[in-house]
Parts: C-alpha cells; sequence; structure tokens
C-alpha cells in the first residue's frame, strides 16, 4: 500500500522538476532515507509524542540549501503526515530514472567469485534479453550454484547445482 501511496507523491515530483533536478533530488531523498536505518532518527520520525513541525524542520535541517521545490515536497510529506515514507519514495524515485535511462541494477549471488569476464558476458546475455542496460554486482551467498536477479524488471535467474541434479534424476525415473 505505502508503494503506492509513495509513487503518487514521486509522480507529483516529477510534474515540477527538470531533469537535471530529478538526479540530485534522487542523491537528497536517498540520503535522507539512509538516515531512517538508524534507529534513533526512525524513532524520532515515527513517534506521535514529536510535532510534526518537529520532524519536518529535523529532516530540513539536514538539507540545509535545498532548492523550495524539494522543501516544498518535504513539508507537503509532514502536513500529510507521509515523512516515514521517505525511504519508499526515494526507492520509487530511482526506479523511475533507471526506467527512464533504461538502465537497471542488479545482484549476482554464488558461492564463488565470478570472473569480471564472466560478470560483464552476464550482463550482455541479461541486455539481449531485455534490451536494457543492466550492471550486475556480485555478493558472496551460501547457494551452491549462481543466481542472478533484476528486482526493477522482475528477472531472476537460478542456476543450482541441486536443481539441476533433482531434474536429472526424475528425467531418469521417468524415461525407465
Amino acid at each position: 500500500m505505502e508503494e503506492l501511496i509513495a509513487k503518487r507523491y514521486v509522480k507529483a515530483l516529477l510534474e515540477v522538476i527538470s531533469s537535471e533536478q530529478k538526479v540530485q533530488y534522487s542523491e537528497v531523498l536517498n540520503a535522507i532515507a539512509s538516515l531512517f536505518s538508524d534507529a534513533n532518527v526512525s524513532e524520532k520520525i515515527n513517534s506521535p509524542l514529536i510535532s510534526t513541525a518537529d520532524k519536518v524542520e529535523f529532516i530540513l535541517d539536514g538539507i540545509k540549501g535545498a532548492d523550495s521545490t524539494l522543501v516544498n515536497f518535504i513539508k507537503i510529506l509532514g502536513e500529510n503526515d507521509r515523512l516515514a515514507l521517505i525511504p519508499t519514495i526515494a526507492k520509487s524515485l530511482n526506479q523511475e530514472l533507471q526506467r527512464e535511462r533504461n538502465e537497471y541494477e542488479g545482484v549476482v549471488l554464488s558461492n564463488d567469485k565470478l570472473a569480471s569476464k564472466e560478470l560483464s558476458e552476464l550482463e550482455k546475455s541479461l541486455k539481449a534479453y531485455t534490451g536494457s542496460t543492466i550492471k550486475l554486482t556480485q555478493q558472496k551467498s551460501d547457494l551452491d550454484g549462481i543466481k542472478v536477479t533484476v528486482d526493477d524488471l522482475g528477472i531472476e535467474v537460478n542456476f543450482s547445482k541441486a536443481r539441476v541434479k533433482e531434474q536429472l534424476i526424475d528425467f531418469i525415473t521417468k524415461s525407465l
């Protein structure tokens, strides 16, 4: 539900800002959103004991020098008691920027580190499949195989040794 609400705010914001401001606002909102991972900040924003005006001032103090559109956007979020949506709004704005540029980020999970050549081959394969530029980053996992995910495109590809083994056994038992 909060993603739908956040998308409405992002849509409204995108209607009033230029393409250069989109990147700038995305960076600022991502910085604010990263602060929400701190328990003290999150508690302050979500606390019913602190007035909305104080919450808005708390956020605006962190973005001194921002243009009036961004300041007004934060104030509107405060007036509508939506300050807690800032991380979701930042994520939604990032998705919109990726969609406009047709560039996406994905993750490769595996227990072995892939060579940069293999990673670039995966990127090329995904580009041929999707028509989008995809930048993959690798993360270590206990997965016995490889899993590639690009959340914003809804892509998830999984190659696990256990799964191939199961399918091979099923094929053999069915053919007997």
